[in-house]
């Protein structure tokens, strides 16, 4: 008898910091959801918009940043889902919270076709398809004359103080039936952004994520090792346009008035998602939140300065791009190492094992 040494590697995705990162992470969520107790209504609505663009920017920076799918038509899936969410509140009088899951399947159903088309163009052909696809729904959902046409519509009066769990956090926190709105409205986007980060950060550390960077970076290459490029993206996209969806109902359940412009709005729901994964860092997630809260900062400073405004907004972008390519977290994480989210596999050590061969003597 002999014995047989044999060497397997330890690979993780877990670092020093990681775990401290989560509790913070946790700490974070849990103060979340009690803000509303302790903080005015203009805050809260405020931390209603960064919510909301983060899901977007997530959806985003998912496509281009871990699928090389770099899209300029979200807006498709944004107005959709809020065009979707009016309907069933307006023509089939549903609760505005069972319209906006109504909002994203719209948006999933759209992404079905959506993607067989776009799937055929590469590179800078498919941003474009991308774009033509989004201006045609908002085109065909502008002759849609029961929900006003080119000009748009209002949700019926007092439909949205009515929604589930309105009247009962009005009588739980003693507030009015708007303000009990807004604050309904902050906790599903924060439900829908904690959701939305945390399947994520699942799907990058699993087997399918592995995949999904080998399809970005070389798809013949993931072809020929078993990955299915096709299938792959496809997840990816229709997942996105699902996450899309769902938040521009919830959006436009907030805003209570939906137009084609404003729904499917180039400059709202694409430019600036695009810029706030650039400035933050594409391909990583901690990127878009830091991202859309530089956002929010220079939008609130800026706003006041006019068409100076959009400029200011491009210069910065373009500086950042020039000088730290890998936007603010990823300047930061190269100075000190530190992640919020690990994804990336790591060598953690050796396991060897011992094992009995048998000899005989023939």
């Amino acid at each position: 008898m002999t014995d047989r040494v044999s060497t397997s590697w330890l690979v993780s995705t877990r670092t020093r910091g990681s775990s401290v990162s989560m509790l913070l992470v946790v700490a974070v969520v849990v103060l979340g959801f009690a803000a509303p107790l302790f903080v005015s209504r203009a805050v809260v609505q405020d931390l209603f918009f960064i919510l909301t663009m983060l899901v977007l920017a997530q959806c985003w920076n998912l496509l281009a940043g871990y699928a090389g799918l770099v899209s300029v038509g979200q807006q498709a899936f944004v107005g959709f889902g809020a065009y979707a969410m009016f309907a069933g509140v307006s023509l089939l009088a549903l609760d505005p919270l069972v319209a906006i899951l109504l909002g994203g399947l719209a948006a999933l159903v759209l992404s079905v076709p959506t993607a067989f088309f776009v799937f055929r163009l590469q590179g800078a052909y498919f941003a474009i398809g991308t774009w033509v696809i989004a201006e045609v729904v908002r085109l065909s959902l502008a002759q849609w004359k029961a929900l006003g046409g080119g000009t748009g519509t209002s949700l019926p009066s007092g439909v949205a103080r009515d929604m589930f769990g309105v009247r009962l956090v009005a009588d739980m926190l003693g507030v009015r039936g708007p303000q009990a709105t807004d604050i309904v409205c902050y906790w599903l986007a924060l439900v829908l952004a904690v959701a939305t980060i945390g399947l994520i950060y699942k799907l990058l550390r699993s087997k399918q994520g592995l995949g999904l960077a080998a399809v970005r970076d070389n798809r013949e290459a993931a072809r020929s090792v078993g990955v299915d490029p096709l299938w792959t993206k496809s997840f990816v996209y229709l997942t996105a346009a699902l996450a899309t969806g769902l938040t521009g109902a919830l959006i436009y359940v907030q805003k209570a008035r939906i137009s084609p412009d404003a729904a499917f709005s180039v400059p709202d729901w694409t430019a600036y998602v695009i810029f706030i994964v650039v400035i933050g860092g594409i391909g990583t997630i901690e990127g878009p939140i830091v991202g859309v809260i530089v956002f929010f900062v220079l939008q609130n400073v800026l706003a006041d300065y006019g068409s100076w405004y959009l400029l200011i907004l491009g210069l910065v972008g373009i500086f950042i791009m020039l000088f730290t390519p890998r936007g603010l977290w990823g300047l930061f994480a190269d100075r000190t190492g530190i992640q919020l989210f690990p994804v990336r596999r790591i060598l953690a050590g050796q396991l060897k094992t011992k094992t009995n061969e048998g000899v005989s003597d023939g």
